[in-house]
Formats: structure tokens, sequence, C-alpha cells
């Protein structure tokens, strides 16, 4: 699998939990191997491991699964037991129209459902209770759970036709187009993830074994697993992946190689919201962010295999990608920072 990185935009959004409750969110970020300067930049950057840890610490933190985001918490374990239960259905839609129940017994502000209409299906998610403004981080973090739970049932990722929400777009749904799909509404009476009916008839292939499992590596395993893979901008990014940075094909032969003219490859990321100068930018931020977290090679070899040509272009872009340079991301992911 693709190593990728997550957003610090998830990040705060978690913190921002804490905060308004007066807790101290410093010492989780620390335990978490997140320095507080990639937390400060907006285009900051972490592991799914870091996130995962942070996550999990936040949950214990306010004994809530969705963060205060509902008038009434999904107490700490909810999460699992959803899992558990959902090992005993038969197939795909039987776990959807469970797992829709699950959370509406638990959640007052949010009703889910799952629908039908045509040949698509629709898992959905409303609004319920009196608030002025939707929850957004809710809305994203139960959304994020439910297409993870239901992609793991079914050991595949189920493609998502079109995604829907029921708020204004911000900055941050650059994310949901690697996340869902390039093919994204905002504004919507409901957000919601449509997928082919036919998928509703996939067998679940897990057991209560393989959930103890999952259960462990989430929410990390949700974040990048099942990521959307079918997108334009996935595609080149799978090719460039395959050769070292030095041997990047340059944006006219990778439309040769797609079939495509280069108006006609340049019009396509553009309708998903990418440029190939993006593309190769994100690749090299979370190949960066993944070798610093993950081996042990100097940030001058690591920028030679990124293919910058001096050290000091590495440490400038990294900077900007994360909001700290290359050895204090190291450091603080260590511990020692």
């Amino acid at each position: 699998m693709e190593k990728g990185s997550v957003s610090v935009y998830f990040v705060q959004s978690a913190l921002d939990s804490l905060r308004v409750r007066g807790i101290d969110a410093e010492a989780l970020l620390l335990d978490a191997g997140i320095a507080p300067a990639t937390v400060q930049s907006p285009h900051g950057r972490v592991t799914p491991e870091s996130f995962s840890k942070l996550w999990l610490a936040v949950a214990a933190a306010l004994d809530d699964e969705l963060f205060g985001q509902d008038s009434r918490r999904m107490k700490v374990g909810s999460f699992a037991m959803l899992a558990y239960m959902l090992t005993d259905c038969a197939t795909l839609g039987d776990a959807l129209k469970r797992m829709a129940r699950f959370f509406n017994l638990l959640l007052d502000d949010f009703h889910c459902a799952l629908e039908v209409q045509g040949s698509e299906a629709l898992l959905t998610i409303r609004p319920a209770g009196q608030h002025d403004a939707p929850r957004v981080f809710g809305f994203e973090t139960l959304l994020m759970l439910q297409h993870g739970l239901a992609c793991w049932l079914v050991g595949r990722r189920i493609p998502v036709l079109a995604a829907a929400f029921c708020y204004a777009e911000a900055p941050r749904s650059a994310e949901y187009h690697r996340m869902y799909s390039e093919n994204l509404r905002f504004g919507e009476g409901a957000t919601a993830l449509h997928f082919s009916r036919a998928l509703l008839e996939l067998p679940v292939i897990r057991s209560q074994q393989d959930a103890r499992a999952f259960v462990r590596k989430a929410p990390g395993n949700i974040v990048i697993k099942y990521k959307n893979t079918d997108g334009l901008a996935a595609q080149i990014r799978r090719r460039l992946r395959a050769s070292s940075a030095a041997d990047w094909a340059g944006f006219d032969d990778v439309a040769a190689q797609l079939k495509m003219t280069p108006a006609t490859l340049r019009r396509r990321l553009d309708d998903e919201g990418q440029t190939f100068q993006l593309i190769k930018d994100q690749l090299r931020r979370d190949m960066a962010v993944d070798l610093l977290s993950h081996s042990t090679r100097s940030v001058a070899d690591i920028a030679v295999q990124l293919g910058f040509a001096e050290p000091s272009a590495f440490h400038r872009a990294f900077k900007k990608w994360t909001g700290a340079n290359p050895g204090q991301y190291r450091l603080q992911g260590t511990g020692q920072g």
C-alpha cells in the first residue's frame, strides 16, 4: 500500500474539541510525535501513525469518539463494538443498515441512513439537532468511519461515484478528492456517498478476530488505506511513485503515456482540482514525511532521493509543506524534540 500523510486540518479539528473544554493539548501532541509548529502551518502534514495516536488520545481524554460533535458522547469502545457487530452481517447492504441504526441510537444531532435511488446506493448523514451551522468535523468524522468500515467489511475499496456535503466548500475540500471522489458537490441537503447499488450484495468477509486487528490500527488505516485511487491524479501519482524522482517523466510525456493531448490532461486535472506540479509536490511531501519518520537516512540523502539539487532547497520546501524543518520534524517524531 502506498504511504500517505494526513492534513493538519484534521489534527486541528480534533484539538479544537479539547481547547473548548479547557484541556491542554500540548502533551497529547508530543506523545503522538507531532511538532507544534506543524499544527500551526496551514499546509502541515502528519503520518497516519501519529494521527492515529492523537485521535485515540483525544477520544480517551473526552471519552468521546466523535470529539464532542454531538450532544451525546459516543463513548470510547463504541467504534470497536460496531465493528464486531457488523461481522455477523451477510452482505454489505445488511451491514450498512445495521450501522445506520447503531449511530442513530447513539447520536442525537446526526441521522444516518442507507438509501437507494435507481442504480445507486447512498450512505447519507443529515443534521438532526437544532444548531445554527453544521458541525463540519462531525460530518467528516462520521463519513470517514462509515466508508472505512464498509470497505474493510468487504475487503476492497468501495468506489465512490459522487460525494455530497451539506455545507459550503472550504479549502480543506482538496483532501476529499483523494479520500472519496473527484465528483464533489457542496451545499446539498445531506452529506452522502453515492456508489453502485450492485455493491450492496457483496458478502461480508470479516470475522470478529479480524475486527480486533482492524480496531487496533484505526483510524490511520481508514484515512489512508481506502482513499480514492481511481482519479486521474491518483493514476499519475502511482506512475511517478514507480520510479525515482530524478527519472520522473515530464508533463507532455505523461500525457502521451495516458494517450491524451497535453491540453486534455491539463483540463482533466483541473476538473479534479489538481495540476501536474501539485501532484509532484504532494508526492514529494508524503515521501519526505514517510522517510523522515521511518528511516535513518540522512536529510541530505533524502533530499537527493526526492530530486532536490541542494539540501537547502529541500529544507525550504519541507518547511513550507509542514511548518517545520526536516531535522525538527524527525526529532519531534522520535520524542526528542
